[in-house]
């Protein structure tokens, strides 16, 4: 009997984990749902990347859009019992740590159908951010827990949730590699296309409310990164690009210039063709170390401690941190692989036809 699995998406980070568990699902003949919650509603943060990464368009499009936490969550809500009482799959999969994270794991748990978290087990033990809450309630509500590294298999194990871990590896790393050969050769046109040249650059994204909610805090990352030695080039997030506007904020000055966000190919090709990426993105923390491009990432923690410990990540967080980290010596070269064999999503779906 055909395995169906509905996985359940809504913002960047998320599309990107998606390719490749999609695609693995085809290989294995299972029958693999989308649902795209609309949580992220700029086309290019969105829409664009079911296209460059060979998805296809979602089965089911909610639009729910921005709003509060508990107006987006509980729209997803609303509208997600209806979806998952239609097609009443085998598995809901559920991916990462945002509001259509939890949205889908307490809709699905609701009606007794079974939900598999993807990259389970992360935590910042920051409980000021909203996504370690997301990933605590999805983790203690779901019924099979894919743990991308053993640290997260330790931290659910700590949790009393180890009989249902499975550690599968890093999707993430299933796509990075995928592409990564392709956007090489890329690497020297995509830095022309940012006005820069290939290796004189830093590549910047900063999109979490603790470092662009308080107007204080987004001036003190804008001027670091306008002070830096290098051209920086940042990709901003329409919500960042309207926080600092109404703040009256400058996101072009000094070394920095803003450009809106990129399709996942491209910024790839970006991170890979800059002289260091300096982030608060979970993923491109990670993507830079893959990469082997330096990162700095404007945190007071990390989920992905190994790209600290082996000292490819850096966390900074005032001006002369920031500064100091971006210019360090570059870190010493490491054939760890933390984050897996680039083969996650072939496990995860074999995890999940196994355990219907």
């Amino acid at each position: 009997m055909l395995v169906k699995i509905v996985s359940v998406v809504g913002a960047r980070p998320q599309f990107v984990k998606l390719a490749p568990i999609h695609h693995a699902a085809r290989a294995a003949g299972v029958e693999h749902v989308i649902v795209h919650t609309g949580q992220h509603y700029d086309p290019l943060l969105s829409d664009v990347f079911f296209e460059d990464l060979g998805i296809g368009a979602p089965d089911v499009h909610l639009g729910v859009g921005s709003g509060s936490h508990g107006v987006q969550t509980g729209a997803m809500l609303g509208a997600l019992d209806a979806v998952f009482d239609e097609h009443r799959p085998d598995w809901v999969l559920v991916y990462g740590d945002t509001n259509s994270t939890v949205a889908a794991a307490l809709s699905a748990v609701k009606l007794h159908i079974p939900v598999a978290h993807l990259e389970a087990g992360l935590r910042s033990f920051n409980r000021r951010m909203p996504e370690e809450h997301n990933r605590v309630l999805t983790d203690h509500a779901a019924d099979l827990l894919l743990a991308p590294t053993q640290v997260a298999v330790d931290h659910l194990t700590r949790e009393g949730l180890a009989e249902r871990t499975v550690l599968v590896g890093d999707v993430m790393t299933d796509v990075l590699f995928d592409v990564r050969d392709r956007v090489a050769r890329r690497a020297a046109d995509e830095g022309e296309r940012l006005d820069a040249a290939e290796g004189e650059y830093y590549l910047a994204t900063i999109h979490r409310a603790e470092n662009t909610d308080d107007p204080a805090r987004l001036r003190q990352v804008v001027e670091a990164l306008a002070g830096l030695d290098r051209p920086v080039v940042l990709l901003a997030h329409p919500r960042v690009v309207a926080k600092a506007a109404a703040h009256g904020i400058d996101l072009d000055r000094g070394s920095l210039t803003s450009r809106p966000p990129l399709a996942y190919p491209d910024l790839i090709a970006a991170a890979a063709a800059s002289a260091g990426v300096v982030t608060d993105s979970g993923g491109l923390q990670k993507e830079a170390f893959l990469l082997r491009v330096p990162c700095t990432t404007v945190r007071t923690e990390t989920e992905w401690v190994e790209t600290v410990e082996l000292g490819w990540n850096v966390l900074a967080n005032t001006r002369e941190e920031i500064a100091a980290a971006v210019t360090r010596p570059r870190p010493a070269a490491t054939d760890a692989a933390p984050y897996g064999d680039g083969h996650a999503a072939e496990r995860v779906i074999a995890v999940l036809s196994e355990r219907r």
